[in-house]
């Protein structure tokens, strides 16, 4: 990590000692949401320093025992929260004017190194990436860049490169990945939100094992520039927040094209979404798996969970049918694309020496399916698309499980070989990848508690532009059982 003050190391491990102790209900001491930051800013009840300097209070309380940051930017995060006052003083007004957030290190931030999940000697960057460049231009303060696994490629955040980043439910276990570093800053009160990115689950897994909100927006809602898109396609940017409303400002200050990006949807309003009251809906309850050729099985405590969220949404005047997307071949056009992404970052990295032996795998293997495989693969998602797309002929929204287990144990998937990396990866997290493999977007909401006060969280997905529809329904879900009010105790840590 760079320079950042605050609390010792013995007070960062009492601040998450009592997290295993499972969900509490948030007390006036809790941080701030997103929404109501921003609103006391602007109302000058509080000012952009004094939330920024709890903030960084926050990250290094917490930091020797969640390791959800990266880099923590103490200094300039404290000249710009300065400078927002400054910008308030005057009168000026933006949707994010002195808040202090967090973005994932797979973005690139001015003056910070992006190495994404990877150890060596990155040279710091001259520019921002289009996503931060938004951000900043909506006045947010940034703090830090959060924990990634390796290329973003697992559903854990550790490696050799920065150790584990752990869930602040409980630190026995992982916040999952590969965005766990935002998670955990988010799910433990560190920041109100956070940048993500997705392209296999990579938000909405880490929100489903945090008990967050997380949204997969539809690829090119936010920008990815400077790739002009990420992992073949696979990839987008995305938020994750405690509250549907927060998610929705945080998604619309984020969003928004580069003249260069390959992907223009048009334009949204989420906040103005999950404002509204959804007509009543056909919800299609799916449990079925894509066919993948490995073992899986979905967890009776994730099915139970899953299950009463769905008489949630019929008490609340919906009607939901059990009904599967017809998936057909769709795996076999996601393997090529993923893989020729890692291959691609494999080849900026300073020193690839000192990748994981899984990442040299997937590099192989990218190189070998990187020609006719990925074009093929391309070409294949159109009609992929209308083929799993025919369920919203019926049903305007998808309700499945987000993961087919609750948070894995730190250090459960360490020392596995690739293949053996990959099957337990995808018996533990087969349901989300699909929509990246079309570019459809997604929205992770919580779904309750195992026996042990672990989070688990459910997907509602949609057709191509569908975010509307449903950040609406996910914040009619939220005003019917107040989620956010259930908080780790590691949130009181250093307010």
């Amino acid at each position: 990590m760079s320079d950042s003050s605050g609390a010792s190391a013995a007070a960062g491990a009492a601040a998450t000692a009592a997290v295993a102790g499972g969900p509490r209900t948030a007390g006036a001491a809790a941080p701030a949401g997103l929404v109501e930051m921003a609103t006391a800013l602007a109302e000058g009840s509080v000012s952009a320093r004094q939330l920024t300097e709890q903030a960084l209070r926050r990250i290094a309380a917490a930091q020797p025992e969640l390791n959800a940051f990266r880099t923590v930017r103490a200094d300039a995060a404290l000249a710009e929260a300065d400078a927002a006052d400054r910008r308030l003083a005057a009168g000026e007004r933006l949707p994010l004017l002195g808040v202090p957030l967090a973005v994932k290190d797979d973005m690139d931030l001015t003056g910070e190194p992006t190495a994404f999940g990877c150890a060596g000697p990155f040279a710091p960057k001259t520019a921002d990436s289009e996503a931060v460049r938004r951000l900043r231009a909506a006045g947010a303060v940034i703090v830090g860049k959060t924990q990634t696994p390796e290329l973003g490629q697992w559903p854990f955040t550790e490696g050799e490169a920065f150790g584990a980043t752990r869930n602040p439910w409980n630190p026995a276990y992982s916040p999952g990945g590969s965005s766990g570093g935002s998670a955990a800053a988010v799910a433990a009160g560190l920041v109100p939100a956070a940048l993500g990115s997705d392209g296999a689950g990579s938000v909405r897994i880490p929100a489903a094992w945090t008990h967050l909100v997380g949204v997969k927006p539809q690829r090119g809602r936010i920008s990815t520039w400077p790739e002009p898109e990420s992992f073949h396609g696979l990839t987008v940017n995305g938020v994750l927040a405690r509250t549907v409303a927060d998610a929705a400002l945080l998604l619309d200050a984020a969003s928004g094209p580069h003249p260069e990006d390959l992907h223009h949807p048009a334009r949204i309003s989420a906040v103005e979404a999950a404002r509204r009251t959804p007509r009543r809906l056909r919800i299609a309850l799916s449990f079925g798996m894509p066919f993948t050729a490995t073992p899986k099985s979905l967890d009776p405590q994730v099915r139970s969970a899953v299950e009463r969220l769905a008489g949630r949404l019929e008490a609340l005047g919906h009607e939901v049918v059990p009904e599967d997307p017809r998936y057909g071949p769709i795996g076999l056009t996601f393997v090529p694309r993923a893989t020729s992404g890692v291959r691609d970052w494999a080849a900026r990295v300073p020193d690839p020496a000192l990748l994981d032996p899984r990442t040299h795998e997937a590099v192989r293997t990218g190189r070998i399916l990187g020609g006719v495989a990925l074009r093929v693969s391309r070409r294949a998602e159109a009609a992929l698309g209308r083929r799993v797309g025919e369920i919203f002929g019926r049903f305007d929204v998808v309700l499945t499980p987000t993961t087919a287990t609750p948070p894995l144990r730190i250090g459960a998937l360490a020392g596995l070989g690739a293949m053996a990396t990959d099957r337990a990866m995808i018996a533990a997290c087969p349901y989300a990848w699909t929509w990246n493999v079309l570019g459809w977007p997604g929205v992770n909401i919580p779904a309750g508690f195992t026996g042990d006060g672990l989070p688990m969280g459910a997907q509602l997905l949609g057709p191509a532009d569908s975010e509307p529809l449903l950040l609406a329904l996910a914040a009619q879900v939220e005003a019917a059982q107040d989620w956010a009010a259930l908080r780790p105790d590691a949130v009181r840590a250093g307010v």
